[in-house]
């Protein structure tokens, strides 16, 4: 007969694949979409962050520690001087602001005759002074192309107003037909006040300040993105020269400075403390601020280097955001030794941490790749799918606690769910013990009786036998109809297994006798329960398709169980043990019952019945006259004659009398 029920298990480490298609036809529809709901969320903080009000800052921080740590680091650039007024030449002129135009006028008709290659002043005229005579034929008469500040009320209406604005535009008519033009000085920064940008190209303004000085290029008309900023080899030299006005406003001063001005692009503007200074993502290195003169300094620098970034693709992009997502969600399925985990998290790491770094260091403007939306959408999506699993797992954990607490004691099912590869799938040879039960004709019962009433009476009594194989910490292996197999030493082995065994085994007779007992009245008289035990090796495991796994014993020891539990019918008995399971039970109620050959069996086998209500005295007595059978084999008879004179009901010792009687001195008795 096929078995009826079994202990199942599935593979104790599935792979991802396979755990996460798992995943999805458990889930359940409310909490699949709940799952996807989070997904799409996470995808969208892995891809659009920069535009996140909570995330954005710790983006543009990411940014500046990239531009920071792959900025490159040069000598100081031949080609941009800066000059500048300090505080010390507002102290001379004795004028802050607006700025003394006379110092400009004597500092541009200097320079103009050393031969600069174009210059650009960041200073806004935007209000009369009495030197603007003096200015404005200086910049009349330059030969040097001039781009003098400008800037609007659109544009810049907190530095701007009205009546600035109309002196502006008048001054700016006095260079038509000149070498001097308008050019903005526009900077903008970010929500966070950090420059990092080349300003928004407006109409209404003329060409930005670089573009003016380096002239045409039409590689950066357009560009608006991030600023090349660059970093001194040593910090005591700066990227860019810079020079005192004051010294270039006496002509003989001012000659001893011809060569580091012929040539080169000059910017002119201010280096006043608390006056237009910006924070950019080089400040926390360089641990100041960079005039806005130092800024446009960099943009006109970066022109010159023809060094346009190439921004992120849309679909690179995506494509890592989704990459972000699906490791975030496959990490969370990962199962097994956490260093697997933490190797593949590390690889993770090193890959999305890495990779902006290295498109900043080549070439790649990183400004709005979203690294930080990373980390965000890779923990959202290992939440959301971990958590998934967990639900699902917590429901699996309590179906297979239930499940395998019919099979296997509570606290070895425990075990096994907090580690499912101690329920191998390989086989492996193991020394256990091992029950088979058998309900006397039964069989024929079934035949008398309603169907129902048999499917009742046989549930409830196997379901009385299991209890028992429970309770004393068995492994439920099968049922063969009204028949129990039962093991003890897998898959968790106890030192107290004998012991355990041998209880059960007499128990489930008991329980065998009260089925019988409390068996309704209508049905006809039940068999007893028959019982084999027996201490043996197995093969033990998961044996079966891949649709189908069986745990399970195989080999000689359960053949050889089985042969016991039926032994019984002939020796009149209702347990029957080996002698190796009854040694190694550790209990001292055995009754032995002779040598016997079981049926099918080559090898004899020494059997003994479970006694426990029988006094220690009776039991030393009945040792005696069992091992006296090979020294002395007709007093061994006479005494277990005389024993069985006294106990003439008592089966079991009636049928070794006869089996003994029927068995040459030495020999053992062939079951049929």
């Amino acid at each position: 007969m096929k078995p009826t029920s079994s202990l199942a298990s599935t593979k104790p480490r599935a792979s991802i694949w396979r755990r996460g298609t798992r995943l999805i036809g458990e889930l359940g529809t409310g909490r699949l979409i709940a799952t996807a709901f989070f997904l799409i969320f996470a995808l969208i903080a892995a891809r659009y962050s920069w535009n996140l009000w909570f995330v954005e800052n710790a983006e543009r921080a990411l940014y500046d520690q990239r531009v920071r740590l792959m900025a490159p680091q040069v000598e100081q650039d031949p080609r941009i001087v800066m000059i500048v007024y300090t505080d010390d030449t507002l102290i001379n002129t004795k004028k802050r602001s607006p700025l003394d135009r006379a110092t400009l006028a004597k500092a541009l008709a200097s320079i103009d005759k050393m031969g600069a290659k174009s210059i650009g002043i960041d200073i806004l005229i935007d209000q009369p002074q009495d030197e603007d005579s003096a200015l404005i034929k200086a910049l009349q008469s330059m030969q040097t192309p001039t781009h003098l500040a400008y800037a609007d009320i659109a544009t810049n209406a907190d530095q701007i107003g009205n009546r600035q604005q109309q002196f502006l535009d008048r001054f700016m008519t006095n260079f038509a037909g000149s070498k001097a033009s308008p050019a903005s000085i526009r900077v903008e920064t970010d929500a966070d006040n950090v420059v990092r940008n080349w300003p928004e190209i407006k109409p209404s303004l003329p060409p930005f300040i670089a573009r003016a000085m380096a002239g045409k290029n039409s590689a950066f008309a357009d560009y608006t993105r991030s600023i090349a900023y660059r970093l001194p080899v040593d910090k005591e030299r700066l990227v860019f020269a810079s020079y005192p006005i004051d010294l270039f406003t006496d002509p003989q001063t001012a000659a001893a400075f011809a060569e580091q001005i012929k040539g080169r692009h000059i910017l002119i503007g201010g280096d006043i403390v608390d006056i237009d200074q910006f924070d950019t993502p080089l400040t926390p290195f360089i641990g100041k601020q960079m005039i806005g003169l130092e800024v446009h300094a960099h943009m006109l620098a970066q022109l010159l280097d023809h060094n346009r970034p190439v921004a992120t693709p849309r679909w690179a992009s995506w494509l890592v955001a989704v990459l972000v997502i699906i490791a975030g969600g496959v990490t969370s399925l990962i199962e097994g030794n956490i260093w697997r985990t933490a190797l593949f998290v590390i690889v993770q790491i090193i890959f999305f941490g890495g990779l902006p770094i290295w498109l900043q260091g080549h070439g790649s403007d990183t400004q709005y790749l979203p690294a930080f939306g990373w980390i965000v959408g890779w923990i959202i999506a290992f939440s959301a799918v971990g958590t998934a699993a967990q639900q699902v797992g917590t429901q699996q954990r309590k179906f297979a606690q239930s499940a395998l607490g019919k099979y296997l004691p509570r606290d070895i099912a425990n075990e096994i769910l907090n580690e499912p590869n101690r329920l191998a799938l390989h086989g492996e040879k193991r020394e256990i013990f091992v029950i088979f039960t058998d309900l006397q004709g039964f069989t024929e019962l079934s035949h008398q009786i309603a169907p129902e009433m048999v499917a009742t009476l046989l549930n409830r009594y196997l379901d009385m036998l299991c209890t028992v194989v429970l309770n004393y910490g068995g492994t439920i292996d099968k049922f063969v109809g009204d028949a129990v197999v039962a093991f003890w030493g897998a898959p968790i082995s106890r030192p107290d297994d004998g012991e355990r065994a041998a209880r059960a085994a007499y128990a489930m007779w008991e329980a065998g006798e009260e089925f019988r007992k409390t068996a309704p009245a209508d049905v006809p008289p039940i068999g007893k329960t028959r019982v084999g035990l027996h201490f043996g090796e197995a093969v033990i495991g998961n044996f079966g398709g891949e649709g189908r796994i069986q745990y399970t014993a195989l080999g000689d020891s359960m053949n050889t169980a089985s042969r016991l539990e039926s032994a019984n019918k002939k020796l009149d008995s209702n347990i029957v043990a080996s002698r190796e399971a009854a040694e190694r039970s550790g209990l001292n109620w055995w009754r032995p019952m002779g040598r016997v050959q079981l049926r099918g069996r080559a090898q004899p086998v020494d059997i003994f019945e479970p006694m426990p209500n029988m006094a220690a005295s009776d039991l030393s007595h009945i040792r005696d006259i069992v091992e006296s059978l090979n020294t002395d084999p007709k007093g061994a008879r006479a005494s277990l004659t005389a024993l069985v004179a006294k106990n003439p009901h008592d089966k079991p010792l009636v049928n070794l009398l006869y089996r003994i009687e029927h068995t040459d001195p030495g020999g053992f008795y062939v079951l049929d």
